[in-house]
């Protein structure tokens, strides 16, 4: 019974590690990458479908994602939805293949997005301790229903807190790697 309680702990402070993870690739660096288009849904034939199902998507160097409609009626639609996405970046379109030059961050534009990822590590660190907040209840309740002693419980609350310090360990490294990623030139 402990033992699915913390288990369930940690799978979900594991889930909330990787989708910051996931949630950080989308963040822009100075390099392009695929993830950063993976979020912009595209209206194909009156529903909203994503990027990558209506278009190839590649890079053809570290500053240029080429996206390929696989019919040439989208190639306008795409464009539109790149546009009304907050990337910042505007498409060049040369017949059917679209491309996204990535331009160099500013100085202060990597701070601000520096910032943004510290921000993201504070809403994944809330999460990762709202998931122990929710297992101590659980280890609270079976006391009080006299499941468990006063023993099992602390030593339980011990284990739990420490898989709570080792994902918030987890989440700063995350964090500092995509911030020093940010900061390089």
């Amino acid at each position: 019974m402990l033992n699915d309680i913390k288990n369930d702990a940690q799978t979900r402070m594991g889930k909330s590690i990787e989708s910051l993870k996931h949630d950080l690739t989308r963040i822009r660096t100075g390099r392009a990458s695929t993830a950063l288009v993976d979020g912009i849904k595209v209206s194909y034939y009156g529903s909203d479908m994503p990027l990558t199902q209506v278009a190839s998507v590649t890079l053809s160097d570290a500053r240029t994602i080429i996206i390929t409609p696989w019919e040439k009626t989208m190639v306008a639609p795409i464009e539109k939805a790149l546009m009304a996405s907050d990337l910042g970046i505007t498409p060049t379109t040369a017949g059917t293949v679209i491309r996204l030059n990535m331009p160099a961050l500013t100085e202060e534009r990597r701070k601000e997005l520096a910032k943004h990822v510290g921000h993201e590590g504070e809403n994944a660190k809330i999460a990762i301790r709202n998931v122990r907040r929710d297992a101590l209840q659980q280890v609270k309740d079976l006391l009080k229903e006299k499941l468990i002693t006063e023993d099992e419980d602390r030593r339980t609350d011990d284990e739990i807190q420490k898989l709570t310090d080792r994902a918030v360990k987890d989440v700063d490294a995350v964090v500092k790697a995509k911030e020093e990623e940010l900061m390089a030139l």
